[in-house]
């Protein structure tokens, strides 16, 4: 992630590309409804929008025509949920695309599929389950950012395989060897955005109680201990 200009089979990256187009779809209706509803929101849209093209512009080398970053979904995903990460996702793709050279257009469907779809919408199950447990906020957050940044290279490293099995092991073997070289660089990288992440949810709930009350991110009328925390911190 992101997988490079060309580098996927054209069979490959026209089914991402389909696989990707409903959730895209089905987020800019999201996206949409809440800006009509909300005008509000649309400066911390924005902040989450440039949080994610921040972050997942930071690149390291990685397995061959490909790279290991941080992703940013997670904030996106617990802020406003998985369907309007994934219109956020999908534009931060194609700036990136198109401005950088990261990634490409070609292998945009791919990169989508991985990054703005199943990463958001892993890391918000898993802050969802955490907070219906009762886990604190922070804690939630945190975790939320980590599986959202994983699940991505997880995914990366599935559609690789599935393009390039190993002569001798198949797509089993390539797999494991794509996952377990993104794991090196990977799972400090996703340590590193969950803290990140959790130090921008203690500014947001700092400075923006009301936008996150109305959100769902923080107790309405009270705050829970984990909230309380997080200011006084």
């Amino acid at each position: 992630m992101h997988i490079a200009e060309g580098f996927l089979p054209p069979a490959h990256a026209v089914a991402w590309g389909v696989a990707s187009a409903p959730f895209v779809v089905h987020g800019v209706r999201s996206l949409t409804r809440e800006v009509r509803e909300h005008p509000e929101s649309t400066l911390l849209l924005g902040a989450s929008g440039a949080f994610t093209f921040v972050l997942s512009a930071l690149k390291l080398p990685s397995v061959t025509g490909s790279c290991s970053h941080p992703t940013g979904t997670g904030l996106g995903a617990v802020l406003f949920r998985p369907p309007i990460m994934a219109v956020l996702g999908t534009i931060t793709l194609l700036f990136q695309a198109l401005l950088l050279a990261h990634g490409g257009l070609t292998t945009l469907g791919a990169n989508v599929f991985s990054m703005a779809i199943v990463g958001p919408w892993a890391g918000y199950a898993v802050y969802k389950l955490l907070r219906r447990s009762s886990a604190p906020l922070m804690v939630a957050v945190f975790s939320g950012a980590f599986v959202a940044d994983l699940s991505t290279y997880c995914v990366t490293s599935v559609q690789l395989a599935l393009a390039f099995p190993d002569p001798s092991s198949g797509f089993l073997g390539a797999l494991g060897k794509f996952g377990s070289i993104f794991a090196v660089t990977q799972v400090p990288l996703a340590v590193s955005e969950g803290l990140l992440t959790v130090l921008v949810m203690r500014l947001l709930v700092q400075s923006s109680k009301g936008e996150l009350t109305r959100l769902g991110v923080l107790l309405a009328g009270k705050q829970a201990p984990a909230e309380s925390e997080a200011v006084t911190r």
